[in-house]
Parts: C-alpha cells; structure tokens; sequence
C-alpha cells in the first residue's frame, strides 16, 4: 500500500491554517482566532502554536508576511497563508468532509440488535 501523499493534518495544523484563510495573523491573533472559530473548545498554547508554525513554515504552508506600514507594533511577526497551504488546507477539509459523510450515513443505517 503507497503512503497517502496527503495525509491528514493534526489539529492543531488544521486550526492554524484555517485561522490564516482569512487575513494575516501573528501568534496571539492566531490563538485568539482559533478560539473563537472552535467557540473555546479548542485552546492552543503557545509552545505548540510555535513549534506547529515552524512545521508548517518548513513545509511552505505558512511563510512570514510583509510588514505593513500601516501596522502600529512592529515587533510582532504576521504569518500568512501561501497558495500551496490554501490547497492542503482544501484538501483536509474535503478530507473531513468525506468521514462526516460515511460517519453520519453509519449513524443513521437501522442495525439489528445483538442479544
């Protein structure tokens, strides 16, 4: 069996990209846009929001976006979504959406009972 070319992203990877779809971000607007997406089910540190943004900086998912001039804190680094990242990024939420799918369709077959 070949290994999948596109395996499906740990969660805190999918939430730190789907934060980035909209707009460039810097780690505590990452943190906050994550809560807010996941209505405060899912919380990310600090520790993993870094180590998983240096993953997906390596892998050219996430790159560092230009600092704005009309940005008042120079000091914090934005983040931004590249084109290849907005494709994984699809690609997992087709993913996702396949599993809901199969799940709901199991859910709903009427099974006989074992006694």
């Amino acid at each position: 069996m070949k290994p999948d070319p596109n395996p499906p992203l740990a969660p805190a990877m999918l939430h730190i990209l789907l934060a980035l779809a909209e707009e460039d971000l810097h780690g505590y607007g990452i943190i906050q846009e994550i809560s807010r997406q996941s209505h405060g089910h899912y919380k990310l540190g600090p520790g993993t929001l870094y180590d998983n943004l240096k993953r997906l900086m390596d892998q050219k998912l996430v790159i560092d976006a230009p600092k704005s001039s009309l940005s008042d804190d120079e000091t914090r680094r934005l983040y931004r979504l590249t084109a290849q990242g907005r494709t994984v990024l699809s690609a997992e939420i087709d993913r996702l959406h396949s599993v809901v799918q199969e799940a709901r369709l199991r859910l709903s077959e009427k099974r006989p009972r074992r006694v």
